[in-house]
């Protein structure tokens, strides 16, 4: 359970480090300050649930898409979140492509990195507790 716990948090955590890297770079990707939970919750249970659907779905109809699954159900989620409530909004095809390869990217990156990061403090924290 609390493992289960911990990915959950370190996925929301990477979710809204995407929206917000995403929302610094690029002018035209705009979530409000109010907003953000929202949009961070709306898109992390989207792309939950997105995620293994596409797989699914591309793995029986279109193998050749399998490695572009991040990419479609972060697209979708993003589509998602923003019309779900008006925290995000995403202006112009060039920024939905671009802002799709950040959240993307930037989501990936942190999902690998945050768990290291978290097992360091984890051990440090031992270690000083010990000694």
């Amino acid at each position: 359970m609390i493992r289960f716990l911990i990915r959950v948090l370190i996925f929301v955590a990477s979710s809204a480090l995407g929206l917000w890297v995403a929302s610094l770079l690029l002018d035209d990707f705009e979530i409000t300050v109010s907003g953000f939970v929202t949009v961070v919750v709306i898109f992390a249970i989207a792309q939950s649930i997105l995620s293994p659907f596409i797989l699914k779905m591309s793995m029986r109809y279109a193998n050749a898409f399998t490695g572009g699954v991040g990419l479609v159900s972060t697209f979708v989620a993003l589509l998602i979140a923003t019309l779900v409530g008006d925290g995000l909004e995403i202006t112009g095809v060039t920024t939905w492509v671009i802002g799709t390869l950040i959240v993307w990217l930037v989501t990936a990156i942190a999902t690998l990195l945050l768990p290291l990061w978290w097992l360091k403090e984890r051990r440090d924290s031992k270690s000083t507790a010990r000694g």
